[in-house]
């Protein structure tokens, strides 16, 4: 009797079993179909329910990831083919995992976890030629985007050490104007000799004032002048030059008197000429 009904619960229990079975397959089926007629967020939303009866179902969590990456959203497929590599039971599901995971990557240029996600596909299966291809590819823009980097660093450093030069510059500047402005032992100096000088002059001055106020003390620039307009003294018994000059003068004349008196005397000696000439 027990066994009879032991037999009937397994029966039960084998028929819900595949009844869930079934109903996965249908929804991951009419999945499918959304699918391919490019409905991916009603496509989506069938394999989410398949996956609430079986969350470990490889083909549902792979064709979520699918439905997901056509919608571009490449964080969550890249998380359902992780999950997909995990509970799938054949290398063949693993590779394709893998390889499709590589591809949501190069969509994100996120070129070192493509090359590590072909390289795992690859080791479930080598012979895949499109995967080698999108592997060499990732590699070599791997290495673009590297030296791109490394550019970028370097131009980042030169603009840094440039900022760096043009700040230290700046408190250079900012530095000489403040020493031109503090006053130094070199200032105070100027300032005394400056003091001295103007000492000097008022003394100077004040030197002028007391000469001007001395009249039996002539200045040195007048002694000069007053001593060439003086004439120099005469001799005792020099003729003085106005009575040469007198003298010069009473002799030419007194000689003029002379000669016009010879001159008379021959004019009085000659005859008269009254013979015309015509």
């Amino acid at each position: 009797m027990k066994k009879g009904l032991t037999l009937v619960f397994f029966c039960f229990g084998l028929l819900g079993v595949l009844a869930q079975v079934a109903k996965e397959t249908n929804l991951i089926a009419d999945g499918n179909e959304l699918h391919q007629e490019e409905a991916y967020s009603k496509a989506e939303a069938e394999y989410r329910k398949a996956l609430s009866i079986n969350n470990i179902n490889a083909k549902a969590q792979h064709n979520l990831g699918n439905a997901l990456y056509r919608s571009k959203d490449f964080d969550q497929a890249n998380q359902r083919y992780f999950e997909t590599q995990k509970n799938s039971q054949t290398k063949e599901e693993k590779h394709l995992a893998f390889h499709n995971m590589g591809n949501g990557f190069m969509q994100q240029k996120m070129y070192e976890k493509a090359v590590e996600a072909y390289k795992n596909a690859l080791r479930n299966n080598p012979t895949d030629e499109e995967t080698r291809y999108n592997y060499a590819l990732a590699k070599e823009l791997l290495e673009k985007q590297k030296q791109e980097e490394e550019q970028q660093d370097q131009n980042q450093d030169q603009q840094d050490q440039q900022d760096q030069q043009d700040d230290q510059n700046e408190k250079d500047d900012d530095s000489e104007g403040d020493k031109e402005e503090k006053p130094s032992d070199d200032g105070q100096e100027g300032d005394e000799k400056e003091d001295k000088k103007d000492q000097e002059e008022k003394d100077e001055k004040g030197k002028d004032d007391k000469e001007k106020d001395d009249p039996k003390k002539p200045k040195d620039d007048k002694k000069e002048g007053d001593q060439k307009q003086q004439p120099p003294p005469r001799k005792p018994g020099q003729i003085s030059p106005e009575q040469v000059k007198s003298l010069l003068e009473a002799m030419n004349q007194q000689e003029k008197n002379v000669q016009d008196k010879v001159n008379a005397e021959k004019v009085q000696g000659v005859p008269v000429k009254t013979k015309k000439d015509w």
